[in-house]
């Protein structure tokens, strides 16, 4: 029996294809192997969203043909579509495909095998209108399901190569979605995570139909539902429309995650970004408003090209203002390819660093803040694993709905289910919890008075 091996570089869309490209195996018979022992076939989906990303690509790749110099080596994902003639050109690399017409992987690996010649799979992604459709009936690790709802990108941010790895803007099917989060949820997952790469764009090349409706109808139609999550949304896809869905769920969770960027509204210009931060202040105190107790998580961009100290402190005030519940910090790194990587006035490495300590600093204060207001509560967690750092292994580690970790006493049989837990002291990176009970299907879902 034919062996297979993934390696996984990047973001949750990633790992969302390779769970979906393991499954194109599966069905023809093949065994999935660890991509530290030899295989028959070692596919690698690569990251290109920083330089950084391409230079890991590159080395993993070089490990897999060091494992096995038999084996069939397949590259694909973003560094893939972008830059097909920079992976071709390492000795061992034999089959190329890029972010779209992954289902002619295992074609071109038979054909490989009798022509033993290099295939070159990357099309011109930017002429691609069409949604791919990729199942994935379920997870081999994951107690939270990610389901992905679009792809490709229409903003064009300066920093970002995103759009041209990806492409544009596509919807999936929304009876795809519906059917593929009923699969979910019959194989026993409590949470779904629609996930993509401009998730909050959903519908936007749709007549009629949006992100709003999509939530609606999935909230309607998929029976057993328990915990809704929207993997990251900009500020600017927060309609009025989706504020009122949020407001009358009862399955949404009380977390999103609202990438800012920067909070200076001449950085956000030069970024180009698609709002000010007026507007962006207007929707998280909306937000507030229907959802109390609301974690907001964002991703900031820290020295960014011309950045001031003035620009950084406006940005550093408004996240302490609008108290953020956690931040995912980076320096701003050059992207080959994007006009940000072209622009004048560069920040020092040290500025940034230094910034970046300072946001970071102020992260880990907000993020205390916030799960304070949680001590002595009791709320649902999904316990996901043994939490590492207990030498008796009695401790389990699991999320939130609004995204706080917590570590409790528990059992193996809870992992994956929803469990009550009292916070009985709070912190972070994590909460420390006590167990109450194991929330069963007579139990009404308890909704946010």
């Amino acid at each position: 029996m034919a062996s297979v091996a993934f390696h996984t570089l990047g973001c949750k869309v990633n790992h969302y294809e390779t769970e979906a490209i393991w499954q194109l195996f599966k069905e023809q018979g093949y065994d999935r192997t660890d991509f530290e022992s030899r295989a028959d076939v070692y596919v690698i989906n690569t990251c290109t969203v920083t330089n950084t990303g391409d230079k890991k690509s590159r080395q993993v790749i070089r490990r897999a043909i060091r494992k096995n110099p038999d084996a069939v080596i397949c590259v694909t994902g973003c560094y893939a579509q972008t830059s097909p003639a920079e992976i071709m050109a390492i000795p061992g690399v034999d089959i190329v495909v890029g972010t779209q017409d992954r289902v002619k992987m295992l074609e071109y690996i038979e054909q490989y095998k009798v022509e033993r010649q290099p295939i070159n799979g990357v099309g011109n992604i930017m002429k691609n209108r069409v949604y791919e459709e990729l199942d994935v009936p379920a997870f081999t690790d994951r107690t939270r399901a990610s389901l992905k709802i679009q792809e490709g990108c229409n903003n064009f941010c300066t920093f970002c190569i995103i759009p041209w790895a990806r492409g544009l803007m596509r919807s999936r099917d929304p009876q795809e979605v519906i059917r593929q989060a009923q699969q979910l949820v019959n194989a026993g997952y409590q949470e779904i995570v629609l996930t993509g790469i401009h998730t909050g764009g959903y519908g936007e090349d749709m007549k009629d139909y949006n992100l709003a409706s999509l939530l609606r109808d999935l909230e309607a139609q998929v029976k057993g539902l328990k915990r809704l999550r929207i993997s990251s949304i900009e500020a600017s896809q927060i309609t009025d429309e989706v504020i009122d869905v949020i407001d009358q769920s009862n399955v949404i969770v009380r977390h999103l995650h609202i990438p800012i960027q920067s909070g200076s509204n001449t950085v956000l210009k030069r970024m180009r970004r698609k709002y000010t931060m007026e507007f962006f202040a207007e929707r998280l105190e909306r937000l507030k408003e229907v959802l109390p107790g609301l974690a907001v998580t964002s991703d900031v961009i820290v020295g960014f090209p011309g950045e001031t100290e003035e620009e950084f402190m406006e940005t550093y005030n408004f996240i302490k203002k609008h108290q953020f519940s956690e931040l995912h910090v980076f320096p701003y790194s050059k992207r080959t390819g994007t006009p940000a990587a072209r622009m004048e006035d560069q920040v020092d490495e040290d500025v940034k660093n230094e910034r970046v300590h300072r946001l970071i600093a102020l992260s880990d204060q907000l993020a205390k803040e916030y799960a304070s207001q949680f001590e002595n509560e009791v709320l649902e967690v999904i316990p996901e694993e043994k939490f590492k750092d207990d030498p008796k292994g009695e401790m389990y580690e699991g999320y939130t709905d609004n995204y706080l970790k917590v570590v409790f006493k528990g059992t193996e049989d809870m992992i994956g289910k929803i469990v009550k837990v009292k916070i009985e002291k709070a912190g972070y990176p994590y909460n420390e919890g006590q167990f109450v009970r194991v929330l069963n299907d007579l139990d009404v879902q308890e909704t946010a008075v």
